[in-house]
């Protein structure tokens, strides 16, 4: 480990998660401090590259969830200004940031989803619904294209909800997915990368109230959710869903870490939602959770991190 490294946590800027990803910054920005000397938390705006030249980090760890920091963008231009940086790189990005890309690339592997209809907005509120009722029928799940949180997203009941939701998601999004809806318990498991290829950590069961479900405010309110890790499941479900995971994984070509959501229906079956490329970090979320469960504290794992990407260059 070298404490010398000069590294910038980048946060914030205009995406609809800019707020959580501050909050998921100062967390790194402490559990680096433990061990390294010049930690710099920076606000993603148009002054980004000025203030990333005046510091020349050897490392960006970008903490930001959503576009443009999370969906190829920022990776792009940090790749071009010759920083490395934590996480996937710029297609890897782009694919998981997309669910309708991520999905094609997931059936061509073979992973097990949820049935789906995409509808674009140039088509018309009505034509969408009428489209996904003919496909899917009225319980469904809709979903904007290139949002990350849960941002956007709806669960749909009859098919005057599904009109609203649509409608909705089309102010996020100009192509929006919609899925079956399916029952059952959430699921996710972290993946990190290491030198002898991704592994998975323990399988963490997400529960929330009565009539709720792991939505935005779920996600980032204390006490709204309880992580059980690892999830009481039969050792071979686990281990198809660490499987999974790791296969979801590699197939959008991520680097260093991962994140994939699952639903396990009542009669035990799995299906995979999307892969989150840049997990959040702050204090009620998953994938630090699952770390400990993998036997690394938080400043160990923002460090391993950090280790790894220091290793890179993008420089001539």
């Amino acid at each position: 480990m070298n404490p010398d490294l000069n590294i910038v946590i980048l946060c914030g800027g205009q995406s609809a998660e800019a707020e959580v990803s501050r909050v998921s910054a100062e967390g790194v920005r402490r559990a680096l401090a433990e061990n390294y000397r010049n930690v710099t938390v920076s606000e993603l705006d148009r002054e980004s590259h000025r203030r990333l030249a005046e510091i020349n980090p050897d490392v960006v760890f970008p903490i930001l969830h959503g576009p443009p920091g999370e969906d190829g963008t920022l990776q792009g231009f940090l790749e071009i200004m010759g920083y490395p940086y934590v996480g996937s790189g710029v297609q890897a990005s782009a694919n998981a940031m997309n669910k309708i890309t991520a999905k094609l690339i997931f059936a061509a592997r073979g992973l097990p989803m949820a049935r789906q209809q995409v509808v674009d907005i140039a088509d018309g509120v009505p034509a969408a619904v009428k489209q996904v009722h003919a496909t899917l029928g009225e319980a469904v799940v809709v979903k904007p294209a290139t949002q990350g949180s849960a941002l956007g997203v709806t669960l749909v009941s009859n098919a005057n909800e599904l009109h609203a939701a649509v409608e909705s998601a089309f102010e996020f999004d100009s192509s929006v997915l919609v899925e079956e809806r399916l029952t059952g318990r959430e699921i996710t498991v972290g993946v990190l990368d290491t030198d002898e290829g991704p592994k998975a950590f323990p399988v963490i069961e997400i529960t929330t109230p009565a009539n709720s479900w792991y939505d935005y405010q779920h996600r980032y309110t204390q006490g709204l959710s309880d992580h059980l890790m690892p999830a009481d499941l039969p050792d071979g479900q686990t281990q198809r869903l660490q499987q999974i995971a790791i296969d979801a994984h590699e197939s959008l070509g991520c680097r260093d870490l991962s994140r994939a959501d699952f639903v396990v229906t009542s009669d035990s079956e799995e299906y995979l939602l999307e892969v989150n490329t840049l997990p959040g970090m702050t204090p009620t979320s998953l994938y630090p959770d699952g770390a400990s469960g993998f036997g690394m504290d938080f400043p160990t794992l923002c460090s391993y991190l950090i280790e790894r990407a220091a290793t890179r260059s993008y420089r001539s």
